[in-house]
């Protein structure tokens, strides 16, 4: 019986082991199949890279082609640079985003020309913003190192000169100081309402002083939804920092841990605070060299500029002197880039200060230029009379002094504080001027460019003054939607009142 056992097993056994060897070459096929497979995807992976290399080194060729007789650092600098542009995150990256954005609108919009915006015009710009204020704060430097332009070959700087943008980039320096929330409390006292200097709808002013002894204006973002503050503050910074004149506020820096600007400040503080809040009167020349230079400032700002800047609230509060009476420009939270080719902003929510909104404004919403020469011209009033814009009664400086105007009975008109100690000359191109830029009519305003000429009386200004009269300069959307007859004070004051009333329940 064993026997027969062990003979039967033989056959299964010589079975099992060809199953064996047919399962092991099935492995052998597969693996082999496998192999050629990786090699396959090996040989295609060396063929795509060795085609992206030709590519690139043809690029490379035809760069050093083009460029190899003009290589030098400047080159090399110049490559950098946009590759840091390209960077979305980087502060020069953000920067050029807001400019771009600003320039795609700008070309989108030639065939309307109407643009309804509230407070940031750019998304991708506002997102990258805040890309660049979270780096911001997780910086453990204090101070972003000055960017170094080195020497431009002839060819070079030939070229830049013939490129607005390329000659704005080669000049712009980032040297923003990062302060903590501790710094500031620091240099203000805790935000003590004695150094109180400024309020706006969404911010507060404060003066303070660093520990190297510099005074600053710090600007603390404290109201609204923590969106708006954002919102408001990313807004500001986007404008501030391509701002580069004499009578246009300095940043310095920005705080870390909370919504917060630093400017440059003098011992003077406002031009509000001197007008109004200091026993001191301002003399005749200094208030006259103020209207020059932030006349000057606005004009900049609307011709001389990048971009078409709106200020959209300029005030008494809003001046800053420097020691020597030098005015400066400050607070940009309601600032508007206006692109090349619109005519307008119109603005849906109404924001600036009772007092100093154009007719045009209270009506439509327009926001162009005009709208800045009418608040300036306000500005001329208080300068003139010493009177706020709207008094403590809620009177209106300008419905008070255009019979004064009209009838041009300047011993009226002038602050008693000043008596005769005056420039009559000086007095009565302040006066022209301040007439010409409260019209009714955004028609009858001129430019800022012309309002400089009249205040300094230069040899143009009689000749401008008589084409004034002829309404032959170009006429803005605003003019156009507006005429001399359409507006009046009885209609003005209602709007006014109406605003603050809107205002007041909202």
């Amino acid at each position: 019986m064993e026997s027969s056992k062990d003979s039967g097993d033989v056959p299964e056994k010589a079975s099992q082991d060809e199953q064996a060897s047919q399962d092991e070459k099935a492995l052998q096929v597969e693996q082999a199949s496998q192999d050629e497979q990786t090699l396959q995807d090996e040989q295609a992976l060396q063929d795509e890279k060795a085609s992206e290399d030709e590519i690139v080194s043809e690029k490379h060729m035809k760069w050093a082609t083009k460029f190899s007789s003009s290589a030098s650092a400047h080159d090399l600098r110049c490559s950098d640079v946009e590759k840091e542009r390209q960077d979305g995150t980087s502060p020069r990256g953000v920067l050029e985003a807001c400019l771009r954005g600003s320039d795609s609108v700008t070309d989108s919009s030639k065939e309307n020309s109407t643009v309804s915006v509230t407070r940031f015009s750019n998304s991708r710009a506002l997102t990258n913003w805040g890309k660049f204020l979270k780096l911001w704060k997780r910086k453990s430097v204090k101070r972003l190192s000055p960017l170094t332009i080195p020497k431009m070959s002839k060819r070079k700087s030939r070229s830049t000169r013939e490129d607005p943008e390329l000659t704005h980039i080669y000049n712009y320096k980032s040297s923003l100081m990062n302060f903590s929330l501790s710094e500031l409390q620091t240099a203000t006292n805790n935000f003590n309402p004695e150094n109180l200097i400024g309020k706006g709808g969404f911010s507060e002013v404060y003066k303070g002083r660093l520990k190297d002894g510099r005074l600053v204006a710090i600007k603390r973002f404290t109201r609204g939804t923590e969106h708006e503050r954002t919102n408001g503050f990313l807004c500001e910074i986007g404008i501030i920092a391509y701002v580069d004149h004499p009578n246009t506020a300095k940043l310095v820096g920005c705080g870390n841990d909370g919504m917060h600007l630093v400017l440059q400040l003098s011992p003077l503080g406002s031009l509000g605070s001197l007008l109004y809040g200091s026993k001191d009167k301002l003399d005749w020349s200094k208030r006259y060299k103020i209207a020059l230079g932030t006349g000057d400032g606005l004009t900049y700002l609307h011709e001389g500029c990048q971009k078409r800047i709106i200020h959209r609230d300029i005030k008494a509060d809003n001046i800053l002197l420097t020691e020597d009476f030098e005015p400066q420009i400050c607070d940009f939270g309601l600032a508007k880039w206006l692109p090349r080719q619109w005519t307008h902003h119109n603005v849906s929510k109404f924001e600036g200060t009772f007092g100093y909104f154009a007719p045009e404004y209270t009506m439509h919403g327009i926001v162009d230029e005009k709208t800045d020469v009418y608040a300036f011209g306000v500005l001329l009033l208080e300068l003139i009379t010493g009177r706020r814009a709207l008094d403590h009664l809620q009177q209106s400086v300008v419905l008070w002094a255009k019979p004064l105007l009209d009838n041009n009975d300047i011993r009226e008109l002038v602050d008693p504080s000043l008596g005769d100690n005056y420039d009559l000359e000086e007095m009565n191109r302040v006066v022209l001027t301040a007439s010409l830029c409260i019209e009714r009519s955004p028609l009858l305003r001129p430019k800022m460019s012309k309002v400089v000429i009249l205040l300094r009386g230069d040899e143009y200004a009689e000749e401008y003054a008589k084409e004034q009269q002829k309404l032959t300069h170009k006429r803005t959307y605003s003019e156009e939607l507006l005429d001399a007859q359409e507006y009046n004070s009885t209609r003005y004051l209602g709007d006014l009142n109406r605003l603050k009333e809107i205002a007041l329940g909202s």
